[in-house]
């Protein structure tokens, strides 16, 4: 019994250990997503002729990058392990920021879409931090360690569109290059943090663990089901919104870009910032009930929207989206999580990753499209009929469990 006990407590203490480091990844090369997020549809407007719809194609093109970099971390941690695929993906950052800074001075905005596709692929990379922490962690400390993971999001939440404010500038006469420059000296810094990181080998049936399950077999069961349907719709609808609302708050209203950008920052402190509750209000209540509570937030936030297109309408609404996102995301996180074995995890989070940032990819999209056709109003509407649906998943979840247990 004393064996059992040591064995679990050294579990528990590499787990914290490579949870403090992922975290510390996280705040740093994170940022790199809110400073793009924040700044690159307004980038892309200002590189575009007459046709303004494509201004998110930007945005568009760094979750394509990140649907891309979610398939290629599976493959590059099973060659190369996957502290070399994380640091990987930092180099790939910042490559991305160093040629968006390029397309910027050469007004080239296809090559400024190419640049956010290497950005993305790197967001896609650090996606994956949040399912290492979970992987190499105890099953009662999984819902911790992801909420500890997006925690560190807060950092990232003031230092990306901080970054964006301070360097848009920086490079003038061409705005925003200097921003994504500082992409580079943020991956740096992550690639140093990743070296200390000593994450275990997933486990294979050949230690007597139960044969892997066909993909097939798990990604049908419901549980898998309702957890990644209700992830990429309220991932899908995050992203729609937030991508919409700097466009709405700056085109359509005429507020300043620091305005656009202070709104985002108050949006992704809202994304992350619960985070460090969130794990034990799962653990308390079940994941199912966190996702539900996540989705009558995000009907607040349409509320919001709804009345008015003064500032605190904007920054409100962001706010509430930010929150209904991180219940909604990490709980839905949650029960994926709980739907395959350790040594399934790196095909089940591929296949989970490129369905989500693919969908996510086509909200931003049209996003852009939407508010030039229908504005800001419109965008909100979709969060009403998307929350119904996975509300119903979710609801159909909790009474499947229930039965099983009467």
């Amino acid at each position: 019994m004393d064996g059992v006990v040591d064995g679990y407590q050294t579990q528990m203490r590499t787990a914290r250990r490579n949870v403090s480091l992922l975290a510390a990844t996280q705040a740093v090369m994170g940022a790199s997503s809110p400073l793009s997020i924040s700044i690159g549809s307004l980038a892309g407007y200002e590189l575009l002729g007459d046709d303004k719809s494509l201004a998110t194609a930007p945005i568009t093109a760094f979750n394509v990058g990140t649907a891309c970099g979610a398939v290629a971390i599976a493959l590059i941690s099973r060659l190369l392990g996957r502290r070399e695929a994380f640091i990987l993906g930092a180099l790939t950052g910042a490559c991305g920021g160093a040629l968006a800074a390029i397309a910027l001075f050469r007004a080239d905005f296809w090559l400024f879409a190419a640049a956010l596709v290497l950005i993305g692929t790197s967001a896609g990379f650090t996606q994956k931090l949040r399912f290492a922490a979970a992987d190499t962690s105890p099953s009662s400390y999984k819902p911790k360690a992801i909420s500890w993971i997006l925690g560190a999001g807060i950092v990232s939440a003031v230092l990306g569109p901080q970054i964006s404010i301070w360097a848009k500038d920086l490079l003038a006469p061409v705005t925003f290059a200097g921003a994504f420059i500082c992409i580079i000296p943020l991956a740096l810094v992550s690639i140093c943090i990743l070296s200390f990181l000593k994450l275990p080998a997933a486990k294979s049936s050949a230690h007597g663990l139960e044969p892997a399950r066909p993909l097939k077999e798990i990604v049908l069961t419901q549980r898998f089901l309702t957890g990644m349907a209700c992830g990429i719709c309220i991932y899908a609808l995050m992203t729609f919104v937030m991508t919409g609302a700097p466009l709405a708050m700056v085109i359509g209203c005429g507020f300043p870009t620091e305005m656009a950008t202070l709104g985002i920052q108050w949006h992704v402190l809202a994304m992350f910032g619960p985070s460090f509750v969130t794990g034990r209000l799962i653990s308390r209540f079940g994941a199912e009930k966190i996702v539900a509570a996540g989705l009558f937030i995000l009907m607040a936030c349409a509320i919001v929207a709804h009345l008015g297109i003064e500032l605190w309408n904007f920054w409100g609404a962001l706010v509430l989206l930010g929150v209904g996102w991180n219940f909604g995301f990490i709980g839905s996180t949650a029960i994926v999580a709980s739907s395959y074995r350790p040594h399934e995890a790196d095909k089940v989070q591929g296949f989970h990753d490129i369905v989500l940032f693919g969908t996510v990819a086509l909200s931003s999209f049209s996003s852009g499209r939407i508010f030039v056709a229908w504005g800001w109003s419109f965008i909100n509407l979709v969060i009403w009929p998307v929350t119904f649906i996975c509300l119903a998943l979710i609801a159909a979840l909790l009474f499947r469990r229930s039965s099983a247990r009467a």
